[in-house]
């Protein structure tokens, strides 16, 4: 008789759980839906592409020559001269040819009419400085060749411009914004950053889908390139100031903008994290590299990376750090260095004493990738 009945209180316990698990799992897979309502502390792992519930950090892996790149030519309308290096006069181009294979999983070869179907009637914004530019007319030329002549359009609006795919009612935008706070004149034509000021800039992000930043480069230009002559907070001026503090001021505006002002329902954000720049003389110049490098000796996180991650972290808004620093810093071969300009017949003989360009990069190159991962990502 006991054990009649403790077989039934077993199968009456049993019935509870299913039923508790059930509906438990019924009422949280709303949320597993989206990948704006997911938490997670870890601002590196971002989710991998598909339907594969799985997460993969991108950043970790390694590059792998692939005959099969690039996806498009350096003959693009879209790009600036400054960075077609083929139709420059560089005799190379196996820096073309490099996929990132991250560790433990893949990112998909980029499709562009797979890519124009994600963002049909949307909106997507790269927010930031020339280097954005850079990944901007890269993701333009990835996409145009799938658009016919005639469905296809660039506006300008301030300092914002958009590429429209017609058919797909999607257009592709960039807005320069490369201290994402206000840069404006003050007395005597000063130029005054204002870092608790961002509605001038920031006007132009609402309403958008997708918004993509990036902010690093401009905050650590040494004292003789600076593009500002003095800081301000609130009423109080400032001649000096820590770049690291101001960078930090000037991410918790626009962080504070986010959080006010979008609704992650709505529109997702993700910020790149900064391009490495490979112009130190202790031999990570760009001029003439020609391969990859396939390892760091040591390994070197920049400030302005600790200080976005601490940022985004206390931010209430879901933001998405899409890291490509350090995939980014073994390629000293992507920069144009000095093929920034068409090559005239004394250039060729000349190089070493001309100046290299390594902060941008190459197209088609690197900046191809960071599109590669960023549709993945959505």
């Amino acid at each position: 008789m006991a054990k009649s009945n403790l077989q039934f209180l077993l199968f009456i316990f049993f019935i509870f759980l299913c039923f508790y698990y059930g509906n438990s799992s019924q009422l949280g897979s709303e949320d597993h839906q989206s990948w704006l309502t997911e938490e997670d502390d870890e601002f590196h792992i971002v989710q991998s592409g598909g339907d594969s519930q799985s997460r993969c950090d991108f950043s970790d892996g390694k590059w792998i020559f692939d005959q099969s790149y690039p996806l498009y030519d350096s003959s693009c309308p879209y790009l600036s001269p400054a960075v077609t290096c083929q139709r420059n006069g560089r005799p190379d181009s196996d820096y073309e040819k490099w996929k990132w294979k991250p560790n433990g999983c893949s990112i998909q070869r980029f499709d562009a009419l797979n890519f124009l179907g994600k963002m049909r009637r949307k909106r997507i914004m790269l927010v930031g400085d020339s280097i954005m530019r850079n990944q901007w007319e890269s993701l333009v030329c990835l996409v145009q060749g799938v658009v016919p002549t005639g469905r296809k359009m660039v506006t300008y609006n301030g300092p914002s411009m958009a590429f429209h795919a017609l058919d797909f009612e999607t257009s592709i935008e960039f807005s320069w914004a490369p201290l994402l706070v206000e840069l404006n004149k003050g007395a005597a034509n000063k130029r005054v950053l204002q870092l608790d000021k961002i509605e001038k800039n920031a006007k132009y992000w609402t309403g958008v889908d997708i918004l993509v930043f990036d902010s690093a480069h401009w905050w650590t230009h040494s004292q003789q390139w600076s593009s500002w002559d003095y800081y301000m907070e609130g009423q109080t001026m400032y001649k000096y100031m820590n770049p690291m503090v101001a960078y930090e001021k000037g991410l918790t505006t626009w962080a504070k903008w986010v959080d006010l002002n979008l609704n992650p329902k709505k529109t997702r954000v993700i910020f790149r994290s900064m391009s490495p720049r490979h112009n130190r003389d202790n031999g990570w110049k760009c001029y003439n590299q020609r391969q990859p490098l396939a390892y760091f000796s040591h390994q070197h996180v920049p400030g302005q990376l600790l200080v976005l991650q601490g940022v985004l972290r206390r931010m209430r808004f879901p933001v998405y750090l899409q890291d490509i620093t350090t995939m980014s810093a073994l390629r000293r071969d992507g920069h144009p260095s000095v093929y920034r300009n068409d090559m005239n017949q004394e250039g060729k003989q000349h190089q070493e004493g001309l100046s290299s360009d390594c902060s941008h990069w190459c197209l088609p190159g690197v900046p191809d990738i960071w599109n590669e991962m960023l549709s993945a990502l959505l």
